[in-house]
């Protein structure tokens, strides 16, 4: 009975031994192969990133285990440097450097339309180049997308002008683009007819963000995946 205890003993031993082995090999493979990494995506923008259900939408559309997404969205931000709320001065402007994006979409223009700001319109490319190239020097080298955002239906709060958007801003951002050889996502056009899910004129509906959220998966997931 002893010699009997004694062989299990031992046969449980080279068991436990050889079980031990084949852990430390395949952790030291999956070392040498490294396990997936989570591809960051950051939002970028103002109300329209910040208070509105698109940045879910879009993270529900990517529907993947390998990415994760956040918010970098600050209402009432501008591109210019000039106004009272620089996107550039946010303390969300900073944590989205720090966040080291994989995937950068930029979503800003819209507060720009305000009248007050009109005199600095010649700095407005200049300042879209700097945000750009504040994620394009990161490290890690983001893909960034810029986007034309969707278009102002109509001027309810007095602030912003829809048609010094269309006719200035959107050829800015355009150019700003072209300037940091950076792809455009074009939201603008994407949501042309679609007055009716945008009930102040400027922020969209659930509806509206989720056509805004799938012009951006499409074109990500073209480019990226």
């Amino acid at each position: 009975m002893k010699k009997t205890t004694c062989g299990l003993l031992a046969i449980g031993i080279l068991v436990l031994v050889s079980t031990s082995a084949v852990v430390v090999y395949l952790a030291a493979n999956d070392k040498q192969r490294g396990a997936p990494k989570l591809v960051r995506v950051a939002c970028v923008g103002d109300s329209l990133t910040q208070s509105t259900p698109y940045p879910y939408d879009l993270w529900l559309a990517l529907g993947n285990s390998n990415f994760t997404l956040r918010n970098f969205g600050a209402g009432g931000t501008t591109v210019s440097l000039e106004s009272e709320t620089p996107y550039m001065n946010t303390t969300v402007f900073r944590e989205a450097l720090q966040y080291k994006p994989n995937i950068v979409i930029v979503m800003l223009g819209t507060n720009d339309a305000q009248p007050s700001l009109y005199r600095y319109n010649e700095s407005f490319v200049y300042n879209y180049v700097e945000l750009v190239e504040a994620f394009k020097a990161l490290s890690n080298a983001p893909k960034i997308w810029i986007v034309l955002p969707p278009p102002i239906f109509s001027n309810q709060s007095g602030r912003i002008d829809p048609v010094y958007f269309k006719q200035t801003l959107i050829p800015d951002i355009k150019q700003a683009a072209n300037e940091t050889d950076t792809p455009i996502i074009d939201v603008y056009s994407a949501l042309a007819g679609f007055s009716n899910d945008f009930p102040d004129g400027v922020h969209p509906n659930d509806s509206g963000a989720s056509i805004i959220a799938d012009t951006i998966y499409k074109a990500i997931t073209l480019r990226h995946l």
